[in-house]
This record gives C-alpha cells, sequence and structure tokens, in this order.
C-alpha cells in the first residue's frame, strides 16, 4: 500500500525522496534524506532503518552494505522492504519474501522505486521513467514527476491518503520537507505545496547563512 522513489542528483549531490500510501503520516515513518544518502523502508516499514541507513551512508558506507546492516538490524525482514542511495548513485534494495502483493521494482541511473500493493506492476518503472525524463528540473519537481507518474500508472491498489517530498542537500537539515498526513488526493496536495513552497526555498537557505543579507519577510 505505498509507493517510493528516492534519488540522487548527478548535478548537484543533493539526494531526495517522494512517497504515498493509503496510510496516515506515511512519510514521517517511511523516507529519509540526509545530505549523504537516502533510505525509504516500507510495507510494514521499520521507522528506524532511515535514521541508521542514513548514519551509515555518513560514515561512508556504501549501498549495498548499508542494506546488509540494515536487514541485520531490523526484526522480520522478510516483512520489509527497503531502499537505499549513496553518494556515489549507487542503489541496493530489498523486497522481502512476505511483501504485499503486487510488489516491485525498477532502477534508474541514480533512482530507485518500489511499492506493494500496487494496482499493477508498472508502476515502479512508471516512475523511474518520470524521473529520468525530467532531468534538468530541479530535484524535488523531478521527484514530484515521478509521484504523479506512478498514481497515473494505477498507483496502488487501496486508495493513496499520505504523501511526502523529502531533499537534502549540503546542510543538516532538509531544503524541502513537505508532507501531507491525510487527504483524499495527497499527491494533488503535495503538489500544491511544492508549488507554493519552491519560489521560496532559496530565501529560507539564505536567511540560515546569513539573516542580514537575506530576504525580508
Amino acid at each position: 500500500m505505498t509507493y517510493s522513489l528516492i534519488a540522487c542528483c548527478p548535478n548537484t549531490g543533493a539526494f531526495g525522496a517522494v512517497v504515498t500510501s493509503s496510510s496516515v503520516a506515511t512519510a514521517a515513518r517511511c523516507i529519509r534524506t540526509d545530505a549523504l544518502g537516502a533510505v525509504a523502508t516500507q510495507n510494514f516499514s521499520d521507522p528506524s532503518l532511515g535514521p541508521l541507513g542514513t548514519r551509515l551512508l555518513r560514515d561512508g558506507l556504501g549501498a549495498g552494505a548499508v542494506l546488509r546492516l540494515l536487514l541485520d538490524s531490523t526484526t522480520a525482514p522478510e516483512h520489509r522492504q527497503v531502499t537505499v542511495v549513496d553518494r556515489r548513485g549507487a542503489v541496493a534494495w530489498h523486497i522481502g519474501e512476505a511483501s504485499m502483493p503486487v510488489a516491485g521494482v525498477a532502477t534508474g541511473p541514480g533512482c530507485i522505486a518500489m511499492g506493494n500493493l500496487l494496482a499493477n506492476d508498472t508502476v515502479p518503472a512508471a516512475m523511474v521513467a518520470a524521473y529520468a525524463d525530467a532531468t534538468g528540473m530541479v530535484l524535488a519537481e523531478r521527484l514530484m514527476r515521478a509521484l504523479e507518474a506512478g498514481l497515473d500508472a494505477g498507483g496502488e491498489f487501496d486508495d493513496e491518503h499520505g504523501a511526502g517530498l523529502l531533499v537534502s542537500d549540503t546542510h543538516d537539515w532538509p531544503v524541502v520537507d513537505l508532507r501531507v498526513d491525510w487527504d483524499d488526493a495527497p499527491i494533488a496536495a503535495l503538489r500544491a505545496l511544492w508549488t507554493r513552497y519552491a519560489p521560496q526555498q532559496a530565501a529560507y537557505v539564505a536567511r540560515f547563512l546569513d539573516p542580514r543579507q537575506a530576504p525580508a519577510f
């Protein structure tokens, strides 16, 4: 009942993640980004895997090594789905044998999409294709287009209700952190939030760097 995509931008080195699910407060449990990597956990998600995975990525471990340690750290890995992308754009993934069908995964350069309880198995590939087609756009926009493409391809078996968008760059805090915890059309609501936030993002970073030189409120 969840589909997500995580990615490393080859131009900026930023990391991003996008997710939707029929569950409430999806993004809080399922996606985590850092200046040096991104992790998604779903299908009976283990929220501890995000913070642990990004710490391991920050320590310099690659995606494959991080995935192995995450699976060793969690209970019942056969029920988990996990994706990882590292600073080189390498990806690793796990679909436990007890994942809810229809489960699927698709990878592209520096990105990986995964889902469970999907309407059909083309959803992850549609997300990766849309992400690739948006090359040249800012990472958050590419992620939004991937999420929208997943919905257009059929989405999940149940109705989506929660969604989230994260982007981390050089700072210890995400430069984009937008969430829709419950809505009848969460992807459209997330798109509206991103449209409102996008023109203000640079100003918020500038206020952090030097409020004396930053745009006023």
